[in-house]
């Protein structure tokens, strides 16, 4: 390697990847350094061409080969790694899709399919290749939040030509049933029908299929999620007590099959009165901040009721599209953009979940492949659950007493829970334990 390159790729070094905690250069974005005389050109090769941060990193890696003295021009081509091939069991139609985003609710009427179509549009908007398929056979909602004139589904080949709106392909049992009929069908054949609209249909090359899925964490839903391989998934609630706990139910089905939570979104959260200028909270407040508190989801959107995205919706017209300068569409943005960076952490190993065991005479071990290891007494973590049963949901002041735990209290059971927690089960029968690995 010449001196002048050794010089760019040492200027280089300095532009860190927020998400994976490296610089450019070892995390290998760099690719086809070339030098002639003063002019430099090289390609950033990110991990998806939806990464939020394209534009900073092209801006950021011109700025400093330019600092160098003998640099006279610099060339940054952005591109985007290939996108995996998927095993063939999985399905001709799933073949060249690299990624599968689920967005799930446990309870229908929480604003999951408006999520859905907002979410697939937003990361449309950044450049990926994106796909939606509509999971939902008694209640198909794409229909409704997209319309189009010309929705007649025909084959290509052997497999299922999609519709395409606005650069999305797009795919829903709404458009190939009767919409005058109701879908009078048991479960198995539900899940056998909705596993052949998703590995049937010629998506071709995605970079992501947005599942939504229908409501609920029954036995279509925990078959969905074992037959098609899904990346992570985004859960969409409302701020009731009830949908806080429908939240958990969700996470810990996906839990069950190895998916992690990418995001928790809460709908209707609170409306701004024009008169007033203040939120208003009608359907109470406090939920979202448990969830972040108890379970340690790092991304939470708070989308607001506003008469702009039941109009727009209504009009069958996502509000990423009919409205991209409205708050409410820049919200969405920020969704896709924090599912990206979720998914770039898992892809390149850099949600780094530690090992918690127990161990005799030691107490509670968390190990981490860094190699860091601490050990913490089992009494004093009991001590410390901010489950709803130990912490005040409102107040957030402590009811559990401390001295009320015997310092003799061994964890029974330790179970992990994706990415970001662990679940203990206690010896003196509390069971409702969940420690987020930061706080650990």
């Amino acid at each position: 390697m010449s001196d002048k390159s050794q010089e760019v790729l040492d200027a280089l070094r300095n532009i860190i990847d927020p998400d994976l905690n490296r610089d450019i250069v070892s995390a290998g974005f760099v690719k086809n350094l070339k030098i002639d005389g003063g002019n430099v050109s090289f390609t950033v090769e990110l991990t998806t061409p939806a990464c939020p941060i394209k534009a900073s990193f092209q801006k950021q890696s011109e700025q400093a080969v330019k600092a160098l003295s003998w640099v006279k021009s610099v060339a940054v081509e952005m591109s985007a790694q290939k996108r995996p091939e998927r095993a063939p069991e999985t399905g001709a139609g799933l073949a060249a899709v690299a990624r599968i985003i689920a967005v799930s609710s446990c309870k229908g009427g929480v604003g999951k399919s408006t999520t859905a179509v907002n979410l697939a549009y937003a990361l449309a908007k950044t450049g990926a290749a994106v796909g939606l398929l509509d999971a939902d056979i008694y209640g198909p909602s794409l229909p409704t939040l997209i319309q189009m004139e010309d929705t007649g589904l025909y084959r290509s080949g052997n497999l299922i030509a999609p519709l395409e709106f606005e650069g999305v392909k797009l795919m829903s049992f709404g458009w190939a049933a009767d919409p005058a009929k109701a879908a009078v069908m048991r479960g198995p054949m539900v899940s056998g029908i909705i596993s052949q609209l998703a590995t049937e249909t010629d998506w071709g090359a995605l970079d992501y299929l947005v599942v939504d899925m229908p409501p609920g964490t029954g036995d279509i839903q925990l078959t969905l999620t074992q037959r098609l391989p899904f990346t992570g998934a985004v859960i969409v609630t409302t701020p009731q007590k009830l949908s806080l706990v429908d939240v958990v139910k969700g996470m810990q089905m996906f839990e069950t099959v190895k998916v992690p939570t990418l995001a928790v979104v809460e709908n209707m959260s609170y409306f701004m009165c024009p008169g007033c200028r203040e939120k208003h909270f009608p359907f109470g407040k406090g939920a979202m901040s448990h969830i972040v508190e108890q379970y340690g989801i790092e991304n939470t959107v708070e989308v607001p009721m506003v008469e702009t995205l039941t109009a727009t919706s209504d009009r069958g017209l996502p509000v990423v599209l009919a409205e991209p300068d409205s708050d409410i569409a820049h919200l969405y943005e920020g969704l896709a953009a924090s599912v990206v960076r979720q998914v770039s952490k898992l892809e390149n190993g850099a949600l780094e979940t530690p090992e918690v065991r127990f161990e005799k005479g030691k107490g509670i071990v968390v190990s981490y492949p860094s190699g860091d290891t601490r050990a913490i007494h089992p009494a004093e973590l009991r001590r410390q659950c901010r489950c709803a049963s130990c912490i005040d949901e409102h107040t957030g002041e402590q009811i559990l007493k401390p001295e009320d735990v015997p310092d003799s209290v061994l964890p029974l059971e330790i179970e992990k829970m994706g990415n970001y927690a662990v679940a203990i089960k206690w010896s003196d029968g509390h069971n409702s334990s969940i420690y987020p690995y930061d706080r650990l």
